[in-house]
């Protein structure tokens, strides 16, 4: 069974009240979750406002009805809206993580800069999603690290899915460009580390406070 067939098995089983599944949901969306929000609100708020997200999805999950596809994009947009929330209490612009070694990248099928796609396994260069405009940096991250199809970025954003994915696209384009003018990435476009899915590392941060069913081994 495939990454997306056993997280929509989980996430029913969860809504069902298995412990053991939530736990399943949670470590194989939080990372890139997490990666989505540092886009957001930067490194130091990341995991507290994420942490929000997760409150908000465990309280709400038993309203949530569809597959994994339409799971990511529902708590993506949760924590946007949790995000935003945290940006205008703060009262900053967003800002965008310089590394983020706990991500693997995950191709997402669209008219794309491979290169640039196959790239952002790599913590140093998810970095320089920091140098795009932030319409960019979102849609790169949706589809690239959160692995949304474009139609679901375009719900969690608000905006068209032609939208999204020219903004991907130009992004991408940007990053492939980026890259080749960075001399630290000199060779990551051939020698990047094999990708992995979801299940294949547990994850080191927890949620706190997110159910007494939840927050054991998470």
């Amino acid at each position: 069974m495939g990454d997306d067939a056993e997280l929509t098995a989980a996430v029913l089983a969860a809504q069902n009240g298995d412990e053991s599944a939530f736990r399943t949901v949670y470590r194989a969306v939080h990372p890139r979750l997490l990666g989505y929000v540092r886009t957001l609100v930067g490194d130091l708020d990341a995991e507290d406002v994420t942490s929000e997200a997760w409150l908000q999805v465990a309280r709400d999950l038993d309203r949530f009805s569809g597959d994994a596809d339409r799971f990511r994009g529902w708590a993506a947009r949760i924590a946007r809206n949790r995000a935003l929330d945290h940006i205008r209490m703060r009262g900053r612009r967003p800002a965008t993580v310089a590394d983020e070694t706990e991500l693997t990248g995950r191709a997402a099928a669209s008219d794309t800069a491979g290169e640039a796609m196959e790239a952002l396994a790599t913590g140093r260069t998810l970095g320089l999603i920091a140098r795009l405009p932030q319409d960019q940096a979102e849609a790169v991250v949706l589809r690239v690290v959160v692995g949304l199809d474009a139609k679901t970025a375009a719900e969690t954003l608000g905006k068209r899915p032609g939208a999204v994915r020219t903004a991907a696209h130009r992004g991408l384009k940007k990053l492939a460009e980026l890259l080749r003018d960075d001399a630290e990435s000199t060779g990551a476009l051939d020698a990047l580390p094999p990708q992995r899915g979801p299940r294949s590392r547990a994850v080191s941060a927890g949620v706190t406070h997110v159910r007494t069913r939840t927050q054991k081994d998470m």
